[in-house]
This record gives structure tokens, sequence and C-alpha cells, in this order.
């Protein structure tokens, strides 16, 4: 796994940097105090995963997220923020971070964190993503693709931060078959990831807030 740590802070930077490359095959291929920088150094270092401050001076990190995303570069943009429920971090979601996690979890979380964003296999930390989601989308009546029942159910699935193993088990399917179907979705809706495909279908009113609430 390679890593790119970007935060103003120097001393968030050395935290989160010994918490990460203290997991076998983990390393911090470069750091960043700003968003101008780190664009530069993915670019240059080809991370797997960014950790992404949002509020910095200069460039923040809402634009180097939007960059990043633009550039075409595979790393999966994990947002660091204070606030649980935040609007900036909803912003950068919208413009390609895969999740995002608070600065003051548990190194065992920030790991997981990492991880599940690298794989790309769920929402990360689905409450909070989802109640990110539920507060600032807005449906503006965007025409969802022509997609197929199961897809629909599929994509309600996704809705509540259910991973594969799980969407599975509650549609009675293989993961094999589910992943096929995230697959299809992912591409009818023009987004890169599962995240995006979630606030596409609030932003479209296909799912609205409360919907997604676990049975």
């Amino acid at each position: 796994m390679r890593i790119v740590i970007v935060d103003d802070d120097p001393l968030v930077r050395m935290g989160l940097k010994a918490i990460l490359q203290s997991e076998e095959g983990w390393t911090v291929v470069a750091e960043a105090g700003d968003g101008s920088a780190a664009v530069a150094e993915v670019r240059r270092a080809s991370p797997d995963v960014v950790l992404m401050d949002v509020r910095m001076p200069g460039m923040d990190g809402l634009e180097a997220t939007r960059l990043i995303v633009d550039s075409g570069s595979p790393a999966k943009v994990l947002v660091l923020t204070t606030f649980e429920v935040d609007e900036y971090v909803f912003e950068a979601m919208r413009s390609g971070a895969a999740g995002f996690v608070l600065k003051r979890v548990p190194p065992p979380e920030l790991i997981e964190a990492v991880r599940v964003v690298a794989t790309g296999e769920s929402l990360l930390f689905p409450a909070s993503t989802r109640a990110v989601i539920e507060r600032f989308s807005e449906a503006g009546g965007y025409e969802l693709p022509d997609l197929t029942e199961r897809e629909q159910d599929v994509l309600r699935e996704l809705a509540r931060g259910h991973s594969n193993q799980e969407i599975a088990g509650h549609l009675y399917v293989s993961v094999e078959t589910v992943k096929s179907h995230v697959a299809s979705i992912l591409t009818k809706l023009g987004v890169r990831d599962r995240t995006q495909a979630v606030i596409v279908a609030y932003e479209s009113g296909f799912v609205r807030p409360g919907d997604a609430a676990e049975l």
C-alpha cells in the first residue's frame, strides 16, 4: 500500500505516518502541507490512497481532490476531518473523495478506513457517511439511467452502506453477481466508486433521507 499524507500540521502528519507504517507492506511515499503540493506529490508518487485534510491555507483539500480525480489518478482520496457532519466534507466526496475519517479515531479504525477505501469494497463508516450525504444532498431532478430492477435493489443496498457480502445475503445472490451489478451501476451512472453512486442516488431523488435506514 502506497500512501500520501496531506495536512498543514507537521505533527499530525508525523502521527499518521507512524500509525500507517506500522502495518506490514504499507509505505508513506510522500507528504504535503497544502493542496497544490498534494497534487504534485500524487502525480509523482502514484499512491494507492491519499489522506487529505480539507481545511488548509492556499489550495484546500476540496480543490486538490477535484484535481486529483480529474487527472484520472486511480488513487483513492480519504478525507480527514474534525467534524462528523460537515458540508465541506460532503463537497469533497462530491468531488470524488471515496469517504472520510475523523482525525480523532483510534489507530485501528484509521488503518481499517485506509484498507476499506483502498479496496473500494464498501462505504466508509456507513452511518457517518450516510449522515453527511443525507444532510447535504438535495434532490435535483437528475434522471437516473435505465437501471434494471435488480440494479435498483443493489443501489438501495449501497445507500445503506452494505458490503458486497451483506448485499449478497440480503438479495440471495452470489457475491460475484453483486460485483457484476455494482460494476454495471457505476458504468451507467458514470461514477468511479460506490460513494459517488450513493450521492447520485440521493441527488436524483431515487433514494431520500430515511429510505436507507437499516431494516
